[in-house]
């Protein structure tokens, strides 16, 4: 009888792993048909040119954020999935336990929760009906072509969109370096059986670290042709949820805007029209801090406040975690909150956090009134609504005008705290006051310099002159970035240099390759250039000679470049060799060089490269130069592009509106399809620094049309 048992058993056990493991994919256990809107609810036409390039044209601005969805799905299905499963909380279950610890973030930051409670008051019925229109586009391709999207349960909602940018905007600052902080011994965040994930500090944006980005603008005054010029130069990976996707936007309602979105973006974030443009640039103030809590010993779940104990409020985190092929397995993980913000518990204690843009819905809102600006006004009036978190962000106009601002929703923070440091969590004084109003933050306007530049650095140095904000003025508490990057040293350099700016040299100087005298890169090399070394050590001997010769440049046929790059420090190399000693430095380097090159001075373009699919080819430019390519060292001693210059827009004014604008994308339209012809059409154009014209009106984009349909004309 017992070995009836044990059999009956161990088969109730098989029946429970059977029913518990489903092995179809979410396409096949789920009717999809019901969440395809009906044809009549959006009147929109997607026209596409010879690039493949989506000019959506729509009745409403919402008819165009649900064509824009539906092409952006068509071109890349499988990061428009990533970008839903992310604001789900769902990536673990489909990518298994590396993207657990973003799974965590999501419900540490409640951040479905806060858009759930003010989705409807947070946001405009403009706002709200973009969002769902967007979700709409995104349900009726995954439900159209269910292979191509299989782990996505649907409807995908308006909420699903908000969450998706509330969740992301933080990190743009680099939240990660502080939660990094606040999880510090904390160990893995799953352990089950083997199933193992780091602390959740890692970037959700990809390579968070390095991105970086360019915005140049000159006034008509500084231009040669009295024209204003702006270059929207963003820097952002090549691959990944925020590859930039260009897009041009055309509905009745007036909205006519051309520019760069990220999967599950319902919007231009950074583009033009035919009034102005404006371009973001990643800035790092300090906006999060940490507070060190006391735990009731006799009490786990009370923290310390003003004297006496409180409650931390508490739940537990779902994970669902893809194990091997469709077993998965739900863990929990702790939640908890104080009244500083989210909360992790240590053994010797616990820990809180309070950043911009926890709790704030609007990013989207603000974002959809920049696009819809039609003045500096209106512009200046969307930011003041103050919902984006951080990023510098640059503006140019037909009327010739310029406008920076060094953005953040800075917390209001009292002078008696050292702000760099770990907060007494039991202290209220130590709480933030407030937000610093935006009127108040470090901004440039039309300065008599006549140009504007911000690439990753102080706000004190946007332009030359007077006009720059005073870092005086300025608590320290505020955390302002001081520094200067190379490619803002080389941009103040060329600038200032020259009173009557034409095209080619605007031209000429977003592409700069050289790295300033005064450049971190440059500095690095001094005391590797000091060495002495014996007779018998001739390669060393000979690649301090080549040093000397380096004229600071990147060119494409440039035989010094490598080694400068590989003896020095320069920003944005993800190579594990970098630092040391400079002896160390140059050692390495001359070994690196003669192992896989058998020379000391190969051409630059042998050794950085842009590889995608079939394509391997050589690249000039440099990190940290204004013509930015990042660089990710690879098992053939190569490195590739990883970052940096990507989707570029060059926009000319006058005061009728566009006289010249050109654009490229480092690779192309299509992501997704390697089979596409768009998959890297617009690769040798962006190697070679070249562009593609702007088409803004129907009439142009009918004379390069290649396909002009309705959604879910292509799959009937």
């Amino acid at each position: 009888m017992r070995r009836w048992g044990m059999l009956f058993l161990g088969i109730a056990a098989i029946t429970v792993v059977v029913l518990v493991v489903d092995w179809r994919t979410p396409y096949e256990r789920w009717n999809r048909a019901p969440h395809i809107p009906p044809d009549d609810r959006y009147d929109v036409r997607i026209l596409r040119d010879n690039w493949g390039m989506p000019h959506i044209f729509g009745a409403t601005d919402a008819d165009c954020a649900y064509g824009l969805a539906y092409a952006h799905c068509e071109d890349d299905w499988v990061f428009m999935q990533d970008a839903v499963l992310t604001a789900r909380a769902q990536l673990a279950a489909v990518h298994g336990q590396t993207w657990a610890p973003f799974d965590y973030l999501v419900q540490l930051f409640l951040v479905r929760e806060f858009v759930a409670e003010k989705y409807e008051t947070a946001l405009s019925p403009e706002v709200r009906a973009i969002a769902e229109a967007y979700a709409d586009g995104i349900n009726r391709f995954a439900a159209e072509f269910p292979r191509r999207m299989p782990d996505i349960t649907l409807p995908v909602t308006g909420q699903d969109i908000v969450v998706g940018a509330a969740f992301k905007s933080p990190f743009f600052y680099d939240l990660h370096i502080a939660l990094e902080q606040m999880f510090a011994g904390d160990g893995p965040l799953i352990t089950n059986e083997g199933v193992q994930a780091s602390s959740p500090s890692r970037n959700p944006l990809g390579k968070g670290h390095q991105i970086g980005s360019n915005a140049l603008a000159v006034a008509p005054h500084r231009s040669a042709d009295g024209l204003t010029r702006m270059a929207i130069n963003t820097h952002m990976p090549w691959e990944g949820q925020v590859t930039w996707y260009e897009a041009h936007l055309v509905s009745e309602e007036g909205w006519n805007v051309t520019g760069g979105t990220f999967p599950g973006g319902p919007m231009i974030f950074v583009g033009f029209d035919d009034n102005k443009g404006w371009c973001h640039t990643i800035n790092r103030p300090d906006l999060a801090d940490i507070y060190e809590l006391e735990v009731n010993p006799d009490n786990p779940n009370q923290y310390r406040f003003e004297g006496e104990w409180h409650d931390f409020e508490r739940d537990f985190a779902r994970i669902t975690v893809k194990l091997w092929g469709p077993i998965r397995w739900t863990v929990r993980r702790e939640l908890l909150w104080s009244v500083h913000g989210p909360a992790v518990r240590h053994e010797e204690g616990a820990y809180a956090i309070a950043f911009a843009g926890y709790g704030e819905i609007g990013q989207l809102e603000q974002w959809y009134r920049m696009n819809r600006a039609e003045s500096l006004d209106a512009f200046v009036e969307a930011m003041r609504t103050h919902q984006l978190p951080s990023f510098n962000t640059a503006y140019a106009d037909r009327h010739g005008n310029l406008f920076y601002v060094y953005n953040g929703r800075f917390p209001v923070r009292s002078p008696a705290y050292d702000w760099s440091s770990l907060l007494p969590g039991n202290d209220p004084g130590a709480l933030h006051a407030g937000v610093v109003p935006f009127d108040e933050l470090p901004s440039v306007l039309n300065p008599a310099s006549g140009f504007l530049q911000t690439c990753n650095s102080s706000p004190f140095y946007a332009t030359n002159g007077p006009d720059n904000p005073r870092e005086e003025d300025f608590p320290a508490w505020m955390g302002i970035e001081t520094h200067l990057t190379n490619r803002s040293m080389r941009a103040l350099e060329l600038f200032s240099a020259d009173p009557s700016i034409t095209r080619e040299a605007f031209y000429a100087y977003k592409f700069d390759k050289a790295y300033s005298v005064d450049s971190k890169l440059v500095s690095s090399l001094a005391p590797v250039l000091a060495l002495a070394f014996q007779d018998d050590e001739p390669l060393l001997r000979e690649a301090q000679a080549l040093l000397r010769t380096w004229d600071r440049g990147g060119d494409k046929d440039n035989p010094v470049t490598a080694l400068a790059i590989l003896a020095g420090e320069p920003d944005k190399v993800e190579w594990e060799k970098l630092g040391g000693p400079p002896e160390e430095r140059l050692r390495q380097a001359v070994d690196h060089l003669m192992t896989h090159f058998g020379r000391l001075d190969p051409p630059w373009e042998e050794v950085v490269r842009m590889r995608r699919g079939g394509l391997d080819q050589g690249l000039g430019g440099c990190p940290d130069c204004l013509r930015a390519i990042d660089l990710q060292m690879q098992p053939d001693g190569r490195f590739v592009g990883v970052n940096g210059d990507c989707h570029i827009m060059m926009v000319e004014w006058d005061s009728d509106g566009i006289a010249f604008a050109e654009t490229i994308h480092q690779y192309g339209a299509m992501v997704s399809d390697e089979t596409s012809p768009h998959f890297l059409d617009q690769a040798p154009l962006f190697a070679n620094e070249a562009f593609r014209p702007v088409l803004r009106t129907e009439a142009a984009i009918r004379e390069h049309l290649a396909e002009d349909y309705r959604p879910g004309e292509r799959s009937r």
